[in-house]
């Protein structure tokens, strides 16, 4: 596929945290539209690894050892969350962010004729946050950032611990995205959360499909039976519909968010920031889930 017709991506991501950002991973490499640029080793907090970020690395490296290799470059991302709202955490993952930034032609809002960057988080905003605070002038370029995290808004109930995960291991570094003037695509858990898959269903349509195939399954199970203390027969792949809505944009409906940022709690406040914030109210789950899987057992 020629150049032209490629969306150029990231996507960081805190692999190694728990079991859906593997097939997100996968889903963007086998995905031919998607021109790939960076995959960024995310930390996720101290609370299941003391090497965190080490660990996400060593799984993307896992991952494109079992699809029999890539040349996509993976940088390391920042060990640790932001310590406060104007501090980054410089790293590889950041200024792998702030370069390919810099490459996207500065276009007009609305403008039909170039692609911007996209780039997926499916864990914190920590490498983003980072990057705009060493070099600010990348909120003016043209950059979607993706952010698979936050609680649910309105009168929808968020159940689990709180804050959200993904924002709880970073509220700063949401904080300063947020305030950037920087798109934001949020999809929040009460959507992210729908893309539940069961373990049925994956030993039917992902386990045949060669040793990735079994790989994902396997470790998905096995992240259920280490860390869930109810009874369980399926996960949410809750970090895919980032890679959804970078293969096709329009598979997600979104509304305009008025400007909020985020308590030490985790919660939303009005923020007097000016904001380009859309929130994902519906992804379409059918399409996500089955090019998903048709890619994998091409791939076999």
């Amino acid at each position: 596929m020629s150049a032209e017709n490629r969306r150029r991506v990231i996507v960081d991501t805190d692999a190694a945290n728990e079991a859906d950002d593997q097939f997100a991973i996968v889903h963007a490499l086998l995905s031919p539209t998607l021109d790939v640029r960076g995959l960024i080793g995310a930390h996720f907090g101290e609370g299941r690894s003391a090497q965190s970020q080490k660990d996400s690395r060593l799984e993307i490296d896992k991952l494109i050892d079992l699809l029999g290799g890539s040349d996509v470059t993976v940088a390391d991302g920042a060990p640790r969350a932001l310590p406060d709202e104007t501090t980054p955490v410089d790293s590889p993952g950041a200024r792998l962010i702030i370069e390919e930034a810099h490459a996207t032609p500065d276009v007009p809002a609305g403008s039909r004729t170039e692609e911007p960057l996209y780039i997926a988080f499916l864990g914190p905003l920590t490498d983003m946050a980072s990057a705009l605070l060493l070099d600010p002038s990348i909120a003016d370029r043209s950059i979607v950032v993706i952010w698979i995290g936050g609680p649910a808004y309105g009168d929808l109930v968020h159940v689990g611990a709180s804050p959200e995960y993904n924002l709880g291991n970073d509220i700063h570094a949401a904080n300063v995205v947020f305030d950037s003037g920087v798109t934001v695509w949020q999809v929040p858990a009460s959507i992210y959360r729908l893309v539940n898959v069961s373990y049925a269903e994956l030993e039917a349509r992902v386990g045949p499909h060669g040793a990735l195939g079994r790989y994902l399954v396997d470790q998905l199970i096995a992240w259920n039976a280490r860390w869930h203390p109810r009874p369980i027969e399926s996960r949410s792949l809750g970090d895919s519909p980032a890679i959804g809505l970078m293969i096709e944009p329009f598979s997600g409906v979104f509304r305009p968010q008025t400007p909020v940022r985020f308590t030490a709690a985790g919660d939303y406040e009005p923020s007097s920031k000016p904001q380009r914030i859309f929130v994902c109210e519906q992804v379409d789950t059918r399409f996500l889930l089955e090019d998903m899987f048709a890619k994998i057992a091409r791939a076999s």
